[in-house]
């Protein structure tokens, strides 16, 4: 009977971790790095395995305190109403596990990506260093009192900034011990998708974050008015994506983004013709999967700018 309770605390763990959407910590390295190495900067296993934990660690530590201070307007969503992309894990809404865990793991994760922030420190890499002190801030305070900022319509572009650009901007910074305008510019398609991701997500949960007092983009426009500046945001990812590729790399190579493309058409149609909240949901993080992978895929492939 113990074995059994703990085989079900640990799924209920890892449920509550939500490892799907790491995925985006991932790509958003990769990308970051894939840019720096396409512009001639040498590469080393070690150094992106670090910038990956710092990633991770944050990630997750988001992950948890979203569940913890989240929890209440968790818990007036609907049970048969909750996505595998919105609503939460349900794990402490529905008792499988107390509160503090969440809170728990979150302070772990943050301090092991406060070692891996400290690594870059030591190394005489400052750039990366304040980019994970960033990614540290807007990440806990994203729904963490005071700030709060996904109770404040300001979630939206936290999570924009933190995932689509601080993140591939540590991959970058890595390996450049530093930023450009070019790095940056390269996150417009990014920071656009997960812009449109953040809104559709938030749809399924208009009605508990509204009984909850939780002021989202989404909860302050209505969905009606939410559909078009989704379907812009779509659109402005898949056509600068479009514009990046083309400007590094053959034609051929663009073809990785053509998954993003069809999820932003998919997003459009949807708004217009068949707006369901989990149908526009799921497109919406298929959009941001595919356009930080297909970038990440072009400036892979595409020839070096540099010499190194």
């Amino acid at each position: 009977m113990k074995n059994a309770g703990g085989v079900r605390a640990f799924v209920a763990f890892v449920r509550l971790s939500r490892l799907l959407f790491l995925y985006g910590g991932f790509a958003g390295v990769a990308f970051g790095a894939a840019v720096a190495v396409h512009g001639g900067m040498p590469f080393d296993v070690a150094t992106y395995v670090w910038a990956q934990v710092l990633v991770t660690a944050f990630h997750l530590m988001v992950h948890y305190a979203n569940e913890y201070f989240d929890a209440a307007g968790d818990a007036l969503a609907r049970r048969d109403a909750r996505t595998a992309w919105s609503g939460g894990s349900g794990i402490l809404v529905d008792g499988a596990l107390p509160a503090r865990v969440a809170l728990v793991a979150a302070l772990f994760c943050a301090a092991v990506g406060l070692v891996a922030t400290a690594r870059f420190a030591l190394a005489g890499n400052a750039v990366v260093a304040a980019l994970g002190v960033a990614i540290l801030a807007f990440a806990w305070f994203y729904s963490a009192p005071p700030l709060r900022f996904a109770a404040r319509g300001l979630g939206e572009a936290d999570a924009a900034l933190v995932v689509a650009v601080l993140v591939p901007a540590v991959g970058y910074a890595a390996f450049a011990h530093g930023l450009d305008v070019h790095m940056l510019a390269a996150t417009i398609p990014t920071a656009a998708a997960m812009f449109a991701m953040m809104l559709s997500v938030e749809l399924p949960d208009a009605g508990a974050d509204h009984l909850a007092g939780k002021r989202t983009l989404v909860v302050r426009w209505g969905p009606s008015r939410t559909w078009p500046f989704l379907a812009g945001a779509a659109w402005t990812a898949a056509v600068t994506a479009l514009a990046t590729a083309f400007r590094v790399a053959p034609p051929p190579f663009v073809a990785a983004l053509v998954p993003s493309v069809v999820a932003a058409a998919a997003i459009v149609w949807l708004t217009v013709r068949d707006p369901r909240p989990a149908t526009l949901a799921f497109w919406g993080v298929a959009l941001y999967a595919t356009t930080v992978t297909g970038l990440a895929v072009v400036f892979a492939l595409a020839p070096s700018t540099g010499s190194g």
